[in-house]
């Protein structure tokens, strides 16, 4: 089960390949807090990621759910330096033994603190064409679109990226 940040959202929505998410093999949620963020002022905004981010609610790519307030979503909350979006993300996460998906740094190192599994949005890229859902190519035209969507990724992370698709191109399944 995996629970949805809104960075990896909105950069697969601009780059218009959010329905790769609908290939993995797993539960796919968004927390309310997110989804609100992310569609709902993104909409009044007149953001077209916003519009496609619904749309894949819609079409039962994501589940919407609310975020129970646990003891970890209280002592989060309480964390100047952590979105309310964040805050929602780990804490379901945490309450579902969830993965969470989020490429931001800081919410990465809570969830560390925390023990909460954390993927970014590269992994979930990569696992598709691990997973014999994706081809490379089509991959690395998803990183190079995010990318030009505004995407940060280093250079050097970046180049880590392209070798592994180049490795999982070359050995097909025998890298599953």
């Amino acid at each position: 089960m995996f629970v949805f940040d809104a960075t990896p959202l909105i950069y697969l929505a601009k780059a218009e390949r959010l329905s790769l998410l609908s290939r993995l093999d797993a539960s796919r949620l968004i927390p309310q807090r997110v989804y609100e963020e992310v569609v709902t002022v993104g909409l009044d905004a007149g953001y077209p990621d916003a519009r496609r981010i619904e749309q894949s609610v819609e079409e039962g790519t994501f589940d919407v759910v609310s975020v129970p307030e646990t003891t970890l979503f209280d002592r989060l909350s309480g964390n100047p330096n952590v979105s309310d979006a964040d805050v929602a993300v780990l804490a379901l996460a945490a309450d579902h033994g969830a993965t969470a998906v989020m490429d931001d740094a800081y919410g990465r190192d809570i969830a560390a603190v925390e023990a909460i599994e954390t993927r970014g949005t590269a992994y979930l890229v990569l696992s598709l064409v691990r997973d014999g859902e994706l081809e490379a190519d089509d991959a690395r035209e998803t990183l190079e679109a995010m990318l030009d969507a505004g995407w940060h990724c280093s250079p050097s992370l970046y180049s880590k990226l392209l070798s592994k698709l180049e490795e999982l191109a070359v050995g097909g399944a025998d890298n599953r």
